[in-house]
């Protein structure tokens, strides 16, 4: 049994467009949306322990580490291994260099919560598929069957009916406006958009094939929420929709712009204010870590 693995890749999502199509009894709303995987993301590093216990190495700013996802995953892991193999799973150390804001609609957590299984499921020869991977993940949250999957999707439901779906290649810039947008704050709102018609992934794939394809399909019905309650994500979408359709991440508060080439990426990064974080990020196929878990019964 192999007894670690570092420098796993946590990639950030952004929504290429997010609607609420309605709501459910038990007040989940329902959403349609597409997720690209981009090349900027947090890292994780994983060592085996012999004791059973699962330890978050790394200090958080916020987030105990009983609250943190990633533990709370690998612990859920850790029981549905006794389940099948009938003796207790293996312990594990989890180091996490944190790139990602929190509270940015990239999908942080998320994402380093579904790397963690990932890992965890092939350090420890738990033997899951990626599909019971992505069911144990899913009460956890919505977005980590998403990274699980690993392709670029277009999702229905709470975000977890995912069909694969093929995306441009391109070039993003990402500004953060510096503060943290609490979902819960935005799908209570008065205010929220819940009733957007419901695309169908052909009119997505459609889109893509038109001159206009740069700019995005849809919108992010989440965006006016935040935007009201949070005015720097305002002044985010406005400034940089000087270069081109700029929309919010998922429930805020990260915004983004698509261009077809990294000089032109370039070109805008130069001219951000100084106020404000900003990156650019290539468009990804597949999650990076398929490659290294190939073969291990985690992928495909």
């Amino acid at each position: 049994m192999a007894a670690f693995l570092h420098a796993c890749p946590a990639p950030a999502k952004l929504n290429l467009f997010l609607h609420v199509t309605g709501r459910r009894p038990d007040g989940y709303h329902l959403l349609q949306t597409v997720f690209q995987l981009i090349d900027h993301g947090d890292s994780l590093d994983f060592d085996l322990r012999e004791d059973g216990l699962v330890r978050r190495t790394t200090e958080l700013a916020g987030v105990p580490e009983e609250q943190d996802l990633v533990v709370r995953a690998l612990r859920l892991l850790q029981a549905e291994y006794a389940r099948r193999h009938g003796r207790q799973a293996p312990g594990i150390d989890v180091a996490i260099d944190k790139r990602l804001p929190m509270g940015g609609g990239l999908g942080g957590g998320s994402s380093d919560a579904a790397t963690a299984l990932m890992a965890a499921n092939h350090l420890w020869r738990a033997g899951l598929t990626r599909d019971e991977l992505m069911a144990l993940a899913l009460p956890l949250g919505a977005d980590i069957p998403f990274f699980i999957f690993g392709e670029n999707a277009f999702a229905e439901g709470v975000g977890e009916r995912l069909v694969a779906v093929a995306t441009p290649a391109r070039w993003y810039v990402v500004l953060e406006p510096g503060v943290a947008v609490p979902t819960a704050a935005i799908f209570c709102s008065e205010h929220l958009t819940r009733n957007t018609e419901p695309v169908r992934i052909a009119d997505f794939s459609r889109h893509l094939t038109s001159p206009a394809a740069v700019s995005g399909f849809g919108k992010n019905d989440l965006q006016a929420v935040a935007s009201r309650l949070f005015p720097p994500v305002a002044e985010a979408v406005e400034w940089l929709g000087q270069f081109g359709e700029a929309r919010m991440t998922g429930s805020g508060a990260c915004v983004f712009c698509a261009f077809s080439s990294e000089s032109a990426a370039d070109a805008v990064l130069t001219q951000v204010p100084a106020v404000w974080s900003a990156w650019k990020a290539k468009s990804l196929a597949r999650h990076p870590l398929q490659a290294v878990l190939q073969g291990s019964g985690v992928i495909e």
